[in-house]
């Protein structure tokens, strides 16, 4: 215990955010869930300098998330690599301090976006699934 009698507070893990997000994930209703069984979720302190470079950033905290991979109804092609959806904690935590959102809330709205896209959801689309799977 610190001296003020709270106990000291750390920056959740990668493992803590990747909980947050299977949840989120847990949450999504039907016809979408039964479409995620093979998407891959990794959760890493910032993206790659390749990946910033491909998306023309240049400071790693401007990402949160990133959905690679073809959308639901795609035709796969040989060598595909399996859909993938990022989320980047580090970037993710300065959000979360920065604009007070709860962690879990900040951590579904990520996820609900990146997971829009392997459904090709638009922006509005992605906001009335944001609703339907927030706590």
């Amino acid at each position: 215990m610190s001296s003020n009698g709270q106990s000291p507070r750390f920056a959740p893990t990668t493992e803590e955010i990747e909980t947050l997000a299977l949840a989120a994930l847990n949450r999504l209703p039907e016809p979408f869930s039964e479409h995620l069984a093979n998407v891959v979720l990794f959760v890493e302190d910032f993206a790659s300098a390749e990946i910033l470079k491909e998306m023309e950033l240049e400071d790693p905290f401007e990402l949160t998330g990133l959905y690679s991979g073809r959308t639901v109804g795609q035709d796969a092609q040989t060598g595909d690599m399996p859909p993938t959806v990022h989320l980047f904690r580090r970037p993710l935590l300065d959000e979360w301090v920065e604009t007070g959102v709860p962690l879990d809330a900040l951590i579904t709205h990520v996820v609900v976006h990146e997971i829009g896209h392997h459904f090709g959801l638009s922006d509005i689309d992605m906001h009335v699934l944001e609703d339907m799977v927030s706590l």
